[in-house]
């Protein structure tokens, strides 16, 4: 059986900057990842807000992520545009740059720091005791450590397994994304209707006087509201192109998808973000609609308040009843 001071589920943005703050702070941590590499099908979240960004800075590593993305006013309250550029912070900006190279840049800061990275292996259950977390693992494996915190989603398996509830509100509406390739040249930009918003650009673009121009090549992104909600299934194709024929009376010969994905305007927080030695935080411990990345940005903050007070536990500095905050 193989010890650590904390176990992490889940090597996403919020797993790897919990695992980076550990780190820092002299603990024993690993992350457990169920994809087999760090690599992400598709890009994901958009960019990074002017806290998380402060966040980054204060870790001396906001530089890595400036110098590969693209600096925009993106801050915005019910689709109202705020210009932050006269606040008092060294960020007074918003960050675009999407996840699949955020987790990158985040995965070799956590690299550096020595932190270990079980790829291809996943949680499967665990018990608790007085003392620890005894850990059991896809690959027949169990990890005994201190402390297991959940990483790992709005599906939780974390969260489930510790019995935590999950109340909220139900869906009202119902959105597909993608990344795809299109036979014709599309209507590029935002559009809004009755049926919701909607939005067709490429991967790759520049933000050029406050514009984003896209580029003439690559991947395009897609996001299209559908008409019903509730549906469980995985998307397809043929979603897609149904959602985009309701909106633009054709899909563009839409073919080729890198990844296809729905998310809803669902709202659920975890009553409780501590079962005595198991921990949530990111999407396991609440989940929103994503629009702007919230819930990236929102799980990197949860990291870094969670990391110090956990360091503070584990090296007895301060009492268990710290975790509670």
């Amino acid at each position: 059986m193989s010890e650590h001071a904390v176990v992490i589920a889940g090597g996403g943005p919020t797993g790897l900057m919990l695992a980076g703050e550990l780190a820092l702070a002299g603990v024993d941590v690993v992350i457990v990842e169920r994809r087999p590499s760090q690599d992400l099908a598709g890009s994901r979240a958009g960019g990074l807000h002017s806290r998380t960004i402060e966040i980054l800075d204060q870790r001396g590593i906001a530089d890595r992520f400036l110098s590969e993305g693209q600096v925009a006013q993106t801050a915005g309250f019910a689709m109202i545009r705020l210009d932050i550029s006269d606040f008092p912070t060294r960020h007074p900006y918003g960050l675009g740059l999407w996840q699949n190279h955020t987790e990158r840049i985040l995965a070799g800061w956590v690299s550096e720091l020595k932190v270990p990275i079980r790829y291809g292996t996943e949680v499967t259950g665990f018990t608790q005791d007085d003392a620890g977390v005894d850990v059991q693992l896809s690959d027949g494996q169990v990890l005994r450590a201190e402390y297991l915190v959940g990483c790992d989603g709005g599906r939780s398996l974390i969260r489930k397994a510790a019995g935590i509830e999950f109340p909220g509100w139900d869906p009202t509406i119902s959105n597909l994304i993608a990344e795809v390739e299109m036979a014709e040249e599309p209507e590029w930009g935002i559009r809004r209707d009755a049926l919701g918003v909607h939005g067709i650009g490429r991967v790759q673009y520049e933000i050029r006087d406050g514009q984003v121009v896209y580029g003439n090549e690559g991947p395009i992104r897609v996001m299209a509201t559908e008409a019903q909600v509730g549906s469980t299934t995985e998307p397809t194709l043929s979603d897609l192109s149904e959602a985009l024929i309701a909106v633009y009376g054709t899909d563009y010969g839409i073919h080729s998808p890198t990844w296809i994905s729905r998310f809803t305007d669902m709202t659920r927080q975890a009553a409780a973000y501590r079962d005595r030695r198991v921990l949530l935080a990111g999407d396991a411990a609440h989940v929103h609609a994503p629009d702007g990345g919230q819930g990236l940005n929102t799980g990197v903050q949860d990291a870094v308040n969670l990391g110090w007070k956990l360091a503070q536990v584990v090296h007895r500095t301060s009492p268990e009843s710290l975790l509670d905050t």
